[in-house]
């Protein structure tokens, strides 16, 4: 039996510590880092999550959210996979945090859109 203060299963995965994990390509190259994740209240599922990327030591980072499932964890990589390319994210309906709208549906569907994933509330 595990007490709380496990971090991990083998099926589950502690918020803080899915914040900090890497986001890699397939082909391992990192794209950038888990800063955090935005859970839907009502219903509990993880809407999005918001990668850091590019900067030096922490230093110019830009900020891109992204929706939960376009990310896929990959074992082999101990990282969050996904194939997309620096151009296709600083594209995206929400590059830098201050461009989020998180309570703003048509914002979430062109999100969506964007990144060829269902939307978490369908």
């Amino acid at each position: 039996m595990a007490d709380l203060n496990t971090k991990e299963t083998h099926q589950l995965i502690a918020s803080d510590k899915v914040e900090g994990t890497s986001v890699r390509r397939p082909n391992g190259d990192k794209i950038g880092s888990i800063e955090r994740v935005m859970i839907d209240k009502r219903s509990g599922r993880v809407a999005y999550a918001v990668m850091s990327f590019g900067g030096f030591l922490g230093m110019g980072e830009d900020h891109y959210a992204l929706p939960w499932g376009k990310l896929s964890y990959n074992e082999s990589l101990d990282a969050y996979e996904m194939d997309v390319t620096e151009d296709q994210l600083r594209g995206s309906p929400a590059g830098e945090r201050e461009r989020f709208d998180w309570n703003d549906r048509r914002w979430g569907e062109r999100m969506h859109d964007y990144y060829k994933v269902p939307p978490y509330w369908i």
